[in-house]
């Protein structure tokens, strides 16, 4: 069955638009799951630009399926993880000029690292997961990291201009699923996936979760975030 974790960084964006209490992510978290959300992503950036210590404290106390915590690959971060205990984390690139995370992380280039890093959060039985483009290299240094998921970054494909460009996109994630799924790693998807651009997704049997954030916190301001988290199900469930 094909999981949907929801991720509500963008509910924190819109708090922090105000610098002020609401909307509350912990609050959007519960309803996502009430929806039937499978799982429930955050993202604690260094700079704490939209979660906060506090969002992820409460999360994991107040969340019954999936925790994940998205993080850069640094001490500090490792360090929360290791206290907080999170069902699973996503080991993410992170630069502070960006807006958002703009591509995959680069596991091949600093093998060592990220093999240190997974020891050390697995100690504490965390699951760990990758965020990576959809390269054969990157997936293949995942899984010799220690690596137990590959979150294969679907951005490229959703930001492409043409039909064509689209497509070919798409291949490159397919040909991706193909080795992480002969590596025997579990797999999800995401990044700019929304309800239209979802469905090209629906032969990909191998892919067990997506994480969608923004196309759903986006909705959800027009028709509730219940409303919104049960049409995404739709789709997905759909597969």
């Amino acid at each position: 069955m094909v999981r949907l974790a929801v991720n509500v960084d963008h509910v924190a964006t819109v708090r922090e638009a105000r610098g002020i209490d609401e909307p509350d992510p912990v609050l959007a978290a519960g309803i996502a799951e009430l929806a039937g959300a499978d799982g429930i992503i955050c993202h604690l950036r260094e700079d704490r630009r939209h979660i906060h210590d506090r969002d992820v404290r409460l999360l994991r106390q107040t969340v019954k399926t999936r925790l994940n915590l998205e993080m850069a690959a640094v001490d500090e971060m490792i360090d929360i993880a290791r206290e907080i205990l999170p069902d699973l984390i996503t080991l993410v690139p992170e630069r502070r000029q960006e807006l958002t995370t703009e591509g995959g992380l680069d596991v091949a280039g600093d093998p060592d690292r990220y093999r240190n890093v997974v020891q050390r959060v697995k100690e504490k039985g965390i699951l760990v997961s990758f965020f990576v483009d959809p390269e054969p290299s990157q997936i293949e240094a995942s899984r010799a990291a220690g690596g137990d998921i590959v979150e294969i970054h679907t951005g490229h494909y959703a930001e492409a201009a043409s039909e064509a460009e689209a497509e070919e996109q798409f291949k490159r994630i397919a040909r991706a699923v193909e080795t992480a799924s002969a590596l025997e790693l579990e797999i999800s998807a995401g990044h700019g996936l929304n309800y239209t651009n979802i469905k090209r997704f629906a032969g990909l049997s191998s892919i067990t979760e997506y994480s969608i954030g923004h196309a759903i916190v986006s909705r959800a301001v027009l028709v509730g975030m219940d409303c919104a988290v049960r049409e995404m199900i739709d789709r997905v469930k759909g597969f």
